[in-house]
């Protein structure tokens, strides 16, 4: 979609829709740079094939109240009109319990194996990796002085703030790609980035470029990472594609990422931070025996809630007999309308032990439910032990 300008202002128009016939593979690449510009970015040590990486300066002024800010400013064009990502050396150390806390994973992992509670993995098969969904919670509960050690870390709070403000919320999953893990295809973050391109292209135009501004993703290298383990592949500046969210399932785009990414490899500690939007993919574990484990974080902005706390599972019991009338006079519009006041719609937040991506991106959603009741003629006591079932999956 060629950008328009008002004709009152002469700002860009950023109303409308994205198609995939908007994407162009000539337009992404003009938004790629290939060099990065050290003098934009003067607390950052250097740049490596355009992505920034810093270190002790950065850490000094982050020390210092009024240079904080101007670091955190830097960041936060890092990530959106610069490369898209940025790492610090050796973020996590001993001081955060670093060895530990891959030692408490390990062991978790292990026992996940022996119980048979592992399996399911947005962008891989299930079983390929190792996963610990929910581990801040796992983590917390299990060893809070490990936990405390480890999370009152002040890159992540620096970084997080920049991106997001104040007032944040932090995830995470722990992700180990065994030796023969294979590449995943590059693709885009939550929330968009976890849709079918489909059901992307049905969000306005507005909700695509203020959807990575929601997200900050990162990555924790919890063990040493040479690129024959697999470490992510990024494309910098690819976050700056609107129609980006579209564009990363075509194929001249895969081929694209394919050719000219970026691969380098971490040191246990290193910590990776990025602009949900920016095009990346797991690399491929070539190594004989290195078992490369992240800890990704996903760091939410404040402002992802609703106000009111609303029991949806009680609002659908008692509508259901409705949707079945509405259904059954054959008023679609109507059920669907009435689903999407009545229902959960989004997958997401979800216990994802119980409830793993197993077919897809995410779980069946209260609305899916719903439609799935309705099309298969469900009886009102069935659906409503079926919806318990969901939510009971979704429980914390």
């Amino acid at each position: 979609m060629p950008t328009t300008f008002s004709a009152r202002t002469g700002a860009p128009d950023r109303t409308g829709r994205i198609s995939e016939a908007d994407c162009r593979l000539e337009d992404f690449t003009a938004q790629l740079e290939f060099e990065t510009d050290l003098t934009r970015y003067p607390y950052a040590d250097r740049a490596v094939r355009g992505v920034l990486f810093y270190g002790a300066a950065a850490t000094e002024a982050a020390a210092d109240p009024d240079r904080r800010g101007q670091l955190s400013d830097e960041l936060a064009r890092a990530l959106l009109t610069g490369p898209g990502i940025v790492v610090f050396d050796g973020a996590f150390d001993d001081r955060h319990g670093l060895d530990e806390s891959t030692a408490l994973f390990t062991a978790m992992i292990a026992e996940q194996r022996a119980n048979g509670s592992g399996g399911g993995d947005h962008f891989a098969a299930p079983g390929a990796n190792d996963r610990i969904w929910n581990a801040l919670s796992k983590h917390a509960l299990r060893d809070p002085a490990s936990f405390a050690r480890y999370y009152a870390n002040d890159v992540l709070a620096l970084v997080a703030t920049a991106w997001l403000g104040p007032m944040y919320q932090v995830t995470s999953a722990i992700n180990v790609v065994n030796p023969g893990g294979t590449a995943q295809s590059p693709h885009r973050d939550y929330h968009l980035g976890f849709m079918e391109p489909e059901t992307a292209q049905r969000f306005p135009r507005h909700t695509h470029l203020l959807s990575p501004a929601l997200t900050l993703q990162g990555a924790v290298a919890q063990v040493d990472m040479p690129v024959s383990s697999g470490p992510t592949l990024y494309l910098p500046y690819s976050q700056r594609y609107e129609p980006g969210y579209l564009a990363f399932n075509l194929p001249d785009f895969r081929d694209y990422f394919e050719a000219n990414h970026v691969q380098l490899p971490l040191r246990a500690g290193d910590a990776v931070f990025f602009n949900p939007a920016l095009f990346h993919a797991a690399g491929s574990n070539r190594s004989a025996g290195i078992r490369r484990m992240a800890n990704l974080l996903q760091i939410s902005s404040a402002f992802g809630r609703a106000m009111d706390a609303v029991d949806r599972s009680a609002i659908l019991r008692a509508v259901y007999p409705e949707l079945q009338g509405l259904a059954a006079a054959g008023d679609a519009r109507a059920v669907e309308n009435l689903v999407a006041a009545s229902a959960e719609g989004y997958a997401f937040p979800s216990n994802l032990d119980r409830d793993q991506p197993l077919g897809g991106m995410h779980g069946e959603t209260q609305a899916d439910l719903t439609r799935r009741a309705l099309a298969s003629g469900l009886a009102p006591e069935a659906f409503a032990a079926e919806l318990a079932a969901l939510d009971e999956r979704h429980r914390p």
